[in-house]
């Protein structure tokens, strides 16, 4: 099954172009929560546009995909750009991030829900989840043609429920639907430092 999901995307990939490749709107329209430092994980990652722009912002980067087409692009592209990461082939369902190892997780336009506590539990304490993919009020429109594939209405803040939303946008099918972001949906999400428990000592 592995091998067979290989040769679809290295196939797809093979016919896109890898500079037109953009980073998801999740992490581009709130690149001001990012920390300044640590490590980051993009999942899924394809071209790397997410992890090129993440590297950019000085985060030591790891980038796994199943492709490897799409990885020696993204290895090719950010030696070109001058930035340093790491691009694995990696089958992410298979092999789960291990736990509390980024402070940056990005995932965009990958649905897994089975993987979700793994992601979730990728993050160190205080790190963030950056989230973007396809709804079913887009259906019809672009991404995957089976609706399981695509988020009911509200589901990306149930697949992460042991993390503090901060950022959350999902505009369904209500207004003009010419504007906005329609058919998807982004989360940031944190994962909580743990608090300190209550002093024992009695006041005096």
């Amino acid at each position: 099954m592995g091998e067979d999901r290989r040769a679809l995307w290295d196939a797809r990939y093979r016919m896109r172009d890898p500079a037109r490749a953009r980073p998801a709107r999740v992490l581009s329209e709130n690149l001001h929560l990012l920390p300044a430092r640590g490590r980051a994980l993009e999942i899924a990652c394809g071209f790397g546009a997410n992890a090129l722009l993440l590297a950019a912002r000085g985060l030591a980067v790891t980038a796994w995909d199943l492709s490897p087409v799409a990885i020696a692009a993204l290895r090719e592209r950010a030696a070109l750009e001058g930035l340093a990461l790491a691009a694995a082939v990696r089958d992410v369902v298979a092999e789960p991030p291990p736990a509390q190892a980024f402070d940056v997780v990005v995932v965009s336009y990958f649905l897994e829900r089975a993987l979700c506590p793994a992601i979730a539990a990728a993050l160190r304490p205080g790190g963030l989840l950056f989230y973007q993919t396809h709804t079913r009020a887009g259906a019809g429109r672009r991404g995957p043609r089976d609706p399981g594939f695509r988020l009911a209405d509200g589901e990306l803040l149930r697949l992460f429920p042991g993390l503090v939303p901060r950022v959350y946008r999902d505009e369904g099918a209500v207004g003009d639907m010419t504007q906005g972001l329609r058919g998807e949906a982004y989360l940031v999400a944190q994962r909580l430092p743990p608090q300190a428990p209550p002093s024992s000592s009695s006041p005096e």
